[in-house]
């Protein structure tokens, strides 16, 4: 079934309204009539079932026919932040970390960083396409929300950020403990319910961000015996949290 997303304030008690280039996706690309089916989600974890019930104007009235909260996010929030890469790997990292479940993505300029900010309005523009990224990837995944991608911003107002709205926070480094450390730590994620994960760009973080990051409390963890590149790294912490989380979660509903 079509999925869509609106914003909260296009819901109504009995009708949502769609507009823009969802109402000409809905129209002209999938040719929808009057009384066809299809999913809207608001954005905060409640999914509608609707039926097409008008076109005018430039809108589509859709009529809703149940509502219920969204059962695909995990248990546990996921924040990246994700040291700035070269090119276009941020565009793979936001699809992929969209679909592995993150609820927030934040881009971190890092002392090894490559990339240099010095057009403000260029930034904008990829901002604002990082989260039409983000938004496509919510719709194909199924998601409940659409996860937001923040400016990017220093490592140490990142650190400083994620101390303040995570209970949990990782950082991989080539030189940390051993996997029984990591798994330990992905454990005490899931248990907090909300972990910020700290990836370095392209030659990885320098030894004072690592001490920075100690200092404010994060836990510095093992990814195994091999180096991963960046837009590897991330998708990889990624995906052991979704699964552990995911486990964890279906062993208290049993």
């Amino acid at each position: 079934m079509p999925r869509f997303f609106v914003e909260p304030e296009a819901v109504s008690e009995e009708f949502i309204t769609v507009t823009e280039s969802d109402y000409n996706h809905i129209r002209n690309v999938l040719r929808m009539r009057v009384g066809n089916s299809l999913t809207v989600c608001d954005g905060e974890g409640t999914d509608y079932v609707c039926e097409v019930d008008a076109f005018d104007a430039g809108t589509c009235r859709l009529r809703i026919l149940s509502r219920a909260n969204s059962a695909v996010e995990l248990p546990l929030a996921i924040t990246l932040y994700q040291g700035l890469p070269k090119k276009d790997k941020m565009e793979l990292i936001v699809q992929k970390a969209v679909e592995l479940g993150a609820v927030r993505i934040v881009p971190v300029l890092c002392k090894r960083t490559v990339v240099k900010i010095e057009d403000k309005k260029r930034e904008e523009r990829k901002t604002e396409r990082f989260n039409a990224i983000s938004e496509s990837a919510a719709k194909q995944s199924g998601r409940g929300i659409v996860p937001e991608v923040a400016a990017p911003m220093p490592f140490t107002q990142a650190m400083k950020n994620a101390c303040a709205t995570c209970k949990t926070v990782l950082l991989p480094y080539e030189n940390a403990l051993g996997m029984k450390a990591t798994k330990e730590a992905f454990a005490e994620a899931i248990a907090t319910g909300s972990v910020a994960v700290f990836i370095g760009p392209e030659g990885g973080f320098e030894r004072e961000e690592v001490a920075l990051a100690e200092q404010s409390g994060a836990r510095i963890i093992s990814l195994g015996r091999r180096i991963l590149r960046t837009e590897t790294a991330g998708l990889t912490v990624l995906s052991a949290l979704m699964l552990a989380s995911e486990e964890a979660s279906e062993g208290e509903i049993e």
